[in-house]
This record gives C-alpha cells, sequence and structure tokens, in this order.
C-alpha cells in the first residue's frame, strides 16, 4: 500500500511537471515577440560603453531585470488570485501596446533621418572618449535606462504569460511565471553578452598567426564575425517588430471574438484550395493577427499623437 501511495505521488509530481513544462512551453512561444525586440533593445543599449566595460555593464541590467521579475510575479499572481478578471483586460493592454511600439518603431525609423541617427551615436562615443566624462556615472544612466526599458518588455512577458496559464491551479501559476522569468532573464542576457561581444571575437580570431588551413578559417570566421555582426543586429531588430505583430495582434483578435471567428472562417476557407490549402489555413491567421496588429497599433499611435499635440497646446504658455 505505502508502495503504490508513493508511485502514485511521484506519478502526479510527474503529471504535475509536465502540465507547468507544457504551458511554460506555450508561453514562451507566445513571448517570443517581445524576447526578440529585448534583445535587440538590449544589445543597443551597450552602444558607446567601452568594450572591456561592455559585459560588466550588461550583468549590470541583468541584475535589475532580476530585480524587475522579483516585482512583477508577485504583482502578477495576486492580481489572478484576487482580481482574476483583470487578467483578460491586462492581456489586451499587453497585447495593445505592443503593437503601439512596433508601429512606433516603424515611425521612427522612417520619419528620422540617418543623419539624426549617426549624430546621436557620434555623440555617445565622444562622450566616453572625452576625459572629462565620468564614466562611471556615464554607465550608471545607461543601466537605469536600459532596466527601464526592460520593466516595461518584462511586464509585457508577465502579462502573456499569465494569459496562457489563467485557468491553471496557483501552484503551476507561480512555477510557470518563475519559469519565465529565468529563462527569459538568463536567455536574453546570455545572448546580449554574446552579441556585444561578436565583433572582439571576429577582432581575435582575424588576427591569428599561421598558415594551416585552420588558421585560415579562423581569420575568415573572425573576417565574417566583423562583417556579420551589424547585420545580426539588423535582423534581430525587423525579427522583433514584426513578432510583436504577429503576438500583439494574436491577443487582441483572441479578445474581440467576432474578429476571431472571421479569421477562422477565412483560414478555413483558404484550407479548401487545392494543392496548397494545408499551408494557407497555417499561416493566413498569423498573417492576419500580424495585419490587425499593425492597423491597431498605427489606430493607437495616432490617438496618442493627437492627445499628447492637444495637451501641450491647452498648456499656458510662458511669459
Amino acid at each position: 500500500m505505502a508502495g503504490s501511495s508513493l508511485f502514485a505521488l511521484l506519478d502526479d509530481i510527474a503529471s504535475l511537471l509536465d502540465d507547468v513544462a507544457a504551458m511554460t512551453k506555450l508561453a514562451t512561444k507566445k513571448t517570443a515577440g517581445v524576447l526578440g525586440d529585448d534583445l535587440a533593445l538590449n544589445a543597443e543599449q551597450v552602444t558607446g560603453v567601452t568594450a572591456d566595460r561592455e559585459l560588466p555593464v550588461v550583468w549590470a541590467v541583468a541584475k535589475g531585470s532580476l530585480v524587475n521579475k522579483a516585482i512583477l510575479v508577485p504583482a502578477a499572481l495576486a492580481i489572478s488570485a484576487l482580481i482574476p478578471w483583470a487578467i483578460v483586460p491586462l492581456l489586451m493592454l499587453g497585447g495593445a501596446f505592443l503593437c503601439f511600439e512596433g508601429v512606433e518603431k516603424l515611425a521612427h525609423k522612417f520619419l528620422h533621418s540617418k543623419d539624426e541617427d549617426a549624430a546621436h551615436h557620434d555623440e555617445l562615443v565622444k562622450a566616453v572618449a572625452d576625459p572629462a566624462v565620468d564614466i562611471v556615472d556615464f554607465e550608471k544612466e545607461k543601466i537605469k535606462g536600459a532596466v527601464r526599458t526592460d520593466f516595461v518588455l518584462s511586464a509585457e512577458i508577465i502579462v502573456i504569460s499569465l494569459g496562457t496559464v489563467a485557468a491553471a491551479t496557483f501552484g503551476q501559476r507561480v512555477a510557470v511565471l518563475v519559469g519565465i522569468s529565468l529563462i527569459m532573464t538568463v536567455g536574453v542576457y546570455g545572448l546580449v553578452a554574446g552579441i556585444v561581444k561578436l565583433d572582439d571575437a571576429g577582432i581575435i580570431l582575424s588576427a591569428k598567426k599561421g598558415t594551416s588551413p585552420f588558421r585560415g578559417f579562423q581569420r575568415a570566421l573572425g573576417r565574417g564575425l566583423l562583417v556579420g555582426a551589424p547585420y545580426l543586429m539588423k535582423t534581430l531588430s525587423v525579427a522583433g517588430t514584426v513578432a510583436m505583430f504577429m503576438v500583439g495582434g494574436g491577443i487582441l483578435t483572441h479578445g474581440i471574438p467576432p474578429v476571431h471567428h472571421l479569421i477562422e472562417n477565412l483560414a478555413h476557407g483558404a484550407g479548401t484550395v487545392p494543392g496548397i490549402g494545408g499551408v494557407l489555413a497555417a499561416l493566413l491567421p498569423t498573417v492576419l493577427d500580424a495585419v490587425f496588429g499593425a492597423i491597431a497599433g498605427i489606430a493607437i499611435l495616432l490617438v496618442v499623437t493627437g492627445v499628447t499635440r492637444a495637451v501641450r497646446a491647452a498648456r499656458p504658455k510662458p511669459g
């Protein structure tokens, strides 16, 4: 009897872990859009920091990220336990913010000239090179800015993850949110650390001496890293923006039943196309979610811009 009870307990624990693993996997998939954007944003945060200080700055931001999540996870769990009805509105707000942020990034890219961005970059580099600039204070400002950015992105991740486990037990919600927080922090900042050091690795490898085929391969790999690192950053940024529309739009469409049913019906109709119906049925919902997300983001940006201008116009002018 004792043995069978033990095996039953072990089976229950295994089932619980399987459920938590499955939900964590689902939550990770749904937060992929934020992850891609998080990588690009945090890698950009160390622009202007001297090479020997890049990793300490990344580590400092990672510790700030853990503090952010230590605040956000209990808050999310309290909401799910005390006012569970607030999960869906928060999820919709998170999806809307993702869409707005994606459109804002595109607006910044197309409405700001390359000369402005280059001037900003040069300003950062000159600040680091200037002996009159306190490097410690400069780093602290960079870290504070990155931690503030991380707080917003972490909130998005936690809200999206909470939405995927809203119907789970409290223990499962704790396990999933803590697991997601650790996975995202280690994954994001581990990759950020690797990304910001790609150029250093490229310099080291391209300077290898010797005539052996292996040394030649190392030098070629180093040159490839030096050439490819900037393109990797651009790719991450583009992929992150697209994923923001996909994830944010998907959240919004699932929260608006008529839109969700319309997309389902269109996908079902596309599935009847001979030959490529299966592919269309699988891709169309994601594409339509992204399109809806982009439209929603544009609408929100227009509203925010209009309200901001109205507030500025209503302020009394000095003198």
